[in-house]
């Protein structure tokens, strides 16, 4: 590996490190030649995002993100078709595109979403924001396959595409105050409706960091959302390469740890950033690694659905609340 590739490596590494804590104690988990390439793909999808959610400084404005963001796509594109690239970044996702012929169509698709968070700051209902987080986080499960690996990896798609979505409804249910902040809303106008919460009272909730009952029993309608996620997902986890299966194991309990977190806190998101104690994350890697592979992975038991306004409690994935 020459110089440039090396560094991009590690350019990939560095921020996967200091922005998914989470997800990095995982990785670790992988062998050492899987690990640079999982980085190289969060490294891509971080970068990305950075670019649409930095406000601070000159040269910030929605259209002035737009600019960059078409631009830096450009330069992958250039890329992909052999092109030089200069940017300290890509040639590691070239290489990792290039060494486990990763679809195309789920980098066209994630940069589509990066691109929606420019101009979109709600979405009506579930089924709208999951055909946004189809690009910003499905995908990025069945970009991870193939570095995996998995004996059936036509079965292990859909669990993989379900993982993403998981963990992004996560990242949803915990940053709630901190993307209300960006003026985004990714918890749906339809639920917020239901619940009778207004994007006032979030705003009123952000200011006095504290969560009402209201929002509370919002979020905690989001997490057996989420954990609906999880449990679809969690088959496909034994089906994955044995190497891979304690990163993946990991990830997983980790990420479901956080909604565990929200939980613990009594759903309200305002107070504090919900994390897994640092202890908790050690003792949930090792005993990953002390899993046997193949061993079946835990679904969350028990998804509640708080009852609405109206006292209906039926969940479905795709949005329909009856």
């Amino acid at each position: 590996m020459d110089a440039s590739l090396a560094a991009a490596y590690e350019r990939c590494r560095a921020l996967h490190r200091f922005h998914g804590r989470t997800y990095y104690l995982a990785t670790r988990l992988l062998p050492a030649w899987k690990r640079r390439h999982v980085h190289a793909l969060y490294g891509f999808t971080r970068y990305a995002d950075e670019i649409v959610d930095r406000t601070e400084g000159p040269g910030r404005t929605p259209e002035e993100r737009a600019a960059e963001l078409s631009a830096w796509s450009a330069e992958f594109l250039r890329g992909l078709r052999g092109g030089h690239t200069d940017d300290p970044l890509l040639p590691a996702v070239l290489h990792t595109i290039q060494v486990f012929d990763i679809d195309l169509e789920d980098f066209r698709k994630f940069l589509d979403s990066m691109a929606m968070d420019l101009t979109v700051t709600q979405y009506e209902t579930y089924e709208d924001l999951l055909d946004y987080m189809e690009g910003s986080a499905a995908v990025i499960g069945t970009m991870m396959l193939p570095i995996l690996e998995s004996s059936d990896r036509a079965a292990a798609r859909e669990p993989a595409r379900q993982l993403g979505l998981a963990f992004q409804l996560t990242n949803f249910i915990r940053d709630v105050a901190e993307d209300l902040e960006r003026g985004r809303i990714y918890l749906p106008q339809q639920d917020l409706a239901q619940f009778g919460v207004t994007r006032a009272d979030l705003q009123e909730a952000l200011a006095t960091k504290r969560s009402s009952e209201k929002i509370k029993s919002l979020i905690r309608y989001q997490m057996s959302r989420a954990r609906r996620h999880y449990a679809l997902a969690a088959p496909g986890i034994p089906m994955l390469a044995p190497a891979s299966q304690a990163c993946m194991r990991a990830a997983y309990r980790l990420y479901g740890g956080i909604l565990d977190e929200v939980e613990a806190q009594d759903a309200d998101v305002f107070a504090r950033r919900a994390t897994v104690p640092k202890a908790k994350r050690l003792a949930v890697a090792l005993a990953c690694v002390l899993a046997r592979p193949g061993t079946p992975v835990p679904a969350p038991s028990t998804v509640e659905i708080p009852q609405q306004r109206d006292g209906s409690a039926v969940l479905d994935l795709r949005g329909t609340v009856a």
